[in-house]
């Protein structure tokens, strides 16, 4: 069966303080941010009708937009009422939850856009596993040829719609060759991250996981170093070279998304889906629903 298109649901998309119709919510083909990117969002998830860390995706959200001088004039208070609404009209307790702000249609039309309105509107739907039967066989990774930029081209901190252009283009490859995702690495050629996902190995009892210095340290990934610290395992926070994904034995991705997903190879490297793994996945679903 052919997958639902995303302009074509029912339900309701919260648009500028109201609640829109989802068909109705539209913007004109000049809009800024289909132009040059001027863009920012989060990816939620929401468990038993309760949004995991919502506050702090909501602040996210906030200081993203100042990375791009987009204006702001929502507080988290109100981000927060928007996506409780938004929640509320479309009859969801297991949802994802897009919260997203642009600079829209206005006098300005080139690079600069100083004079153009900002808006804001959350989403909701229901979205299952982001790496599908993943979760249980461990995913499998490509090697994307583009890489993180360095954070003097771009605040590499914010979650802006524009750094995702080079990960849609690796995820392209991906999964054309069969893969879920693909790992990139950063400017200087070390392992940064996965398209969507923070990335974590597992070596001799120890969890490495990339500094990130250049890429989005993700909430989801914070998380999980959290529950890794309440367990007794030492994490160690540095630059890993790509040669030594052959000395690692376990991996796995973290993201809102992608939750906690075990991954079983990348490029040619293989690993296992293995205990550690397994545990931390299970925390991580038992943390978001209130049971640990």
């Amino acid at each position: 069966m052919a997958a639902e298109a995303y302009d074509d649901r029912d339900g309701f998309i919260w648009l500028d303080g109201k609640l829109v119709p989802w068909r109705e919510a539209k913007v004109h083909v000049l809009t800024h941010a289909l132009h040059y990117a001027s863009s920012v969002f989060e990816g939620e998830r929401a468990y038993d009708g309760v949004i995991f860390k919502s506050r702090e995706h909501s602040a996210r959200l906030i200081a993203s937009a100042e990375a791009l001088d987009i204006p702001m004039r929502w507080s988290v208070e109100d981000i927060e009422a928007a996506k409780k609404a938004a929640m509320e009209a479309n009859g969801l307790k297991d949802a994802y939850v897009r919260a997203f702000v642009w600079r829209g249609s206005g006098p300005d039309m080139g690079v600069a856009s100083a004079r153009n309105p900002v808006h804001m509107a959350v989403a909701t739907w229901e979205w299952g596993a982001y790496y599908g039967d993943a979760k249980t066989r461990g995913a499998r990774l490509d090697i994307s040829k583009w890489r993180r930029p360095s954070p003097e081209t771009i605040p590499s901190h914010a979650k802006a719609a524009g750094l995702y252009m080079i990960c849609t283009m690796s995820k392209h490859a991906a999964e054309a060759k069969g893969c879920s995702d693909a790992l990139m690495m950063d400017y200087r050629g070390f392992v940064a991250e996965a398209t969507g996902a923070n990335i974590f190995f597992v070596k001799d009892g120890k969890v490495h996981t990339p500094t990130p210095d250049c890429f989005l340290n993700g909430i989801t990934r914070q998380t999980v170093i959290e529950l890794l610290g309440r367990r007794g395992v030492e994490v160690v926070e540095r630059h890993i070279r790509p040669e030594e994904l052959d000395d690692f034995e376990q991996c796995w991705l973290t993201g809102t998304a992608a939750e906690v997903t075990p991954v079983g190879q990348i490029g040619e490297h293989r690993f296992e889906v293995g205990d550690l793994a397994l545990t931390v996945a299970s925390d991580y679903e038992k943390l978001v629903r209130g049971r640990l």
